[in-house]
């Protein structure tokens, strides 16, 4: 199976055009940040999940991801809403955040720092400290982090994978992040169409679960942490 390095670098266009499919979480985050009139940046915007509801209300918007194919769709996005705010998108890892100190008010990252962090990878642990302590340098005094990860696809209620557990429990127990879950859902018009535009990414075993519950609506849930500085 590909992998979702090089999907995201390869088929970055088939990778937009599924998450397009899934509900827009504005709403949800403003409950827990407002984000108008403020500095925000985006970790891992990829091709702007979240920059694209935050930029028309945010004051400023820094856009950072290690695929430059991901930045290339959301630059696209941005420039076609004729946003007069203050953006721009940046290659970047995220153990090594470009951008000054104390000069954010948010930093918010969906469906990225997992990547680094997760069982698989033998410095997860080392990973998410150095990502943490990055995120609390460039934010400012009072300053919030939203991190939003999978808690399952294919799933009406939380199923984590297993070699994301314990990532999520660092988050919780280590770090002081609050937790809740939702529903993050994708919407296709039949079957073939919600199989064709998710097996690329999921593989096998979601194609089987959509033929064999013939959805149109794939489930899935996204689990939210947030802190306040």
């Amino acid at each position: 199976m590909t992998s979702h390095k090089e999907i995201y670098n390869e088929k970055s266009i088939s990778y937009e055009d599924m998450i397009s499919r899934q509900p827009d979480l504005t709403e949800v985050i403003k409950e827990i940040k407002p984000f108008k009139g403020i500095d925000v940046l985006d970790l891992g915007a990829g091709s702007g999940r979240l920059s694209n509801f935050i930029a028309p209300e945010a004051k400023s918007l820094v856009c950072t991801d290690i695929s430059k194919s991901m930045l290339d769709i959301l630059n696209e996005k941005l420039k076609s809403k004729n946003t007069t705010i203050n953006w721009t998108t940046l290659v970047a890892d995220h153990r090594e955040i470009p951008i000054e100190d104390s000069s954010v008010d948010l930093v918010i990252s969906g469906w990225s720092i997992s990547y680094l962090t997760n069982s698989s990878n033998e410095d997860g642990n080392k990973n998410l400290e150095t990502i943490i302590k990055e995120i609390k340098r460039v934010l400012r005094p009072n300053g919030s982090i939203i991190i939003l990860e999978t808690l399952g696809t294919g799933t009406e209620t939380p199923n984590p994978p297993q070699f994301l557990k314990e990532y999520y429990s660092l988050l919780e127990c280590k770090y002081d992040f609050s937790h809740r879950w939702i529903r993050t859902d994708y919407r296709f018009s039949n079957t073939l169409e919600a199989k064709k535009n998710t097996e690329f990414f999921f593989g096998t075993e979601l194609a089987r679960k959509i033929d064999e519950n013939q959805w149109s609506t794939v489930p899935e849930c996204a689990g939210i942490w947030w802190k306040h500085l």
